[in-house]
């Protein structure tokens, strides 16, 4: 089913003004790693907009996208964590992303290993509500 040039240009507007916040969020759904969170905002964008044609507007935009951003997170967190068990099952060293988040300061590694502590579902939660602000309904959807 084609989308319409409407939705198109809606979804081109949303895009501008989301970007920076998604890629904040996919920071902090990441733990910090800059790399992935890059990867993972795209991503995120990419099966967005896909996936326009399903997209109802029974919800805002927003919330719609948040919920295939952390999807999309939890995707890559789970491919980091088996190759991390593969690397320390075979005695190798995982590999590390060789790029930082710019400004990256000793607070922004606090939060991200704070975050670390939590289980995926409070993290989720914790960052779409506390740091991003969405309501508590927006979050669950």
């Amino acid at each position: 089913m084609p989308v319409s040039p409407d939705r198109e240009a809606e979804f081109a507007a949303f895009v501008g003004t989301y970007r920076e916040r998604a890629l904040s969020t996919a920071w902090r759904l990441c733990g910090g790693d800059g790399a992935l969170a890059e990867d993972v905002a795209q991503e995120a964008f990419i099966a967005a907009h896909k996936a326009l044609p399903r997209f109802r507007g029974d919800s805002r935009m927003s919330t719609w996208f948040y919920r295939i951003l952390v999807r999309t997170a939890h995707k890559q967190r789970r491919k980091r964590a088996v190759r991390e068990k593969a690397a320390a099952l075979f005695g190798l060293e995982a590999p590390r992303s060789a790029r930082t988040v710019e400004g990256d300061a000793p607070l922004r590694r606090r939060i991200a290993a704070a975050l670390d502590t939590l289980s995926p579902g409070q993290r989720d939660a914790f960052v779409l509500v506390h740091m991003e602000g969405l309501t508590v309904v927006e979050a669950a959807e």
